[in-house]
């Protein structure tokens, strides 16, 4: 899910983590390991991976991305940015998208290349950083973010949006799953309103649909309210 060397993610949603446990933790992580919940705690991605299954890494796809998959609109030169263990990219490629994936994290993007080995898939991962993407060399038709975008904070929001600009054609898309505002709690990433999507996306993009959807996550920690956007770069 990490591809930013800038986030303004760890546990909270406001700043804060929720009700501790007597250990400082977030009770929400009362059962994780303690490496893993200290982790996520400061933020730590790579370590996060390290010490255990991050609850974003699920093992399989977001059912709202699958669906996409299967209506055809994951195409093309497909980037998962922020491809976590790459099960997205993979998807793509299953699909018979060219696909690339890129993470901040070596471990993810080690992760990741063992799964495409594994599966017979020729997907290229690599260490990259969301905010820069035009290092990459490359223009996508798809790009897919699952749970990327929602762990910015404003200045590095805008960054991104720049950055997607960048290697997104003209009249490509950009498919994003984020936490929404209407999960309950203030445990995890930042929450997303509706109205903050449309207004990031602006001068040269289209947002083409917000819809509500699910963000499952790891083990028993089910799933959160989320938003499933589309939003196209704007012809030239």
């Amino acid at each position: 899910m990490v591809g930013v060397r800038r986030h303004g993610a760890g546990v909270s949603a406001e700043g804060g983590t929720g009700p501790a446990a007597p250990d400082g933790r977030p009770e929400h992580f009362a059962s994780m390991d303690p490496g893993l919940a200290d982790a996520l705690v400061e933020g730590e991605f790579d370590a996060a991976y390290r010490a255990g299954t991050p609850p974003w890494d699920i093992g399989r796809p977001q059912p709202a991305f699958l669906a996409l998959a299967e209506a055809g609109a994951i195409a093309g030169r497909v980037l998962d940015v922020g491809c976590g263990t790459g099960e997205h990219a993979l998807m793509a490629a299953a699909s018979g998208a060219a696909a690339t994936g890129v993470d901040l994290s070596p471990t993810a993007v080690e992760r990741a290349r063992a799964k495409a080995a594994a599966r017979g898939f020729d997907v290229r991962f690599s260490v990259a950083d969301a905010l820069d993407l035009a290092a990459l060399g490359e223009h996508f038709d798809t790009v897919l973010d699952c749970g990327l975008f929602h762990v910015f904070d404003d200045d590095d929001r805008a960054a991104y949006v720049r950055s997607l600009a960048a290697v997104v054609v003209p009249g490509g898309r950009y498919h994003v799953l984020c936490f929404s505002d209407a999960q309950p709690g203030d445990w995890g990433p930042r929450r997303v309103r509706r109205e903050e999507l449309s207004a990031a996306f602006v001068g040269g993009w289209e947002v083409e649909r917000v819809d509500p959807a699910a963000l499952d996550l790891a083990g028993d920690m089910g799933s959160a309210a989320a938003w499933l956007a589309t939003i196209r770069r704007r012809p030239r």
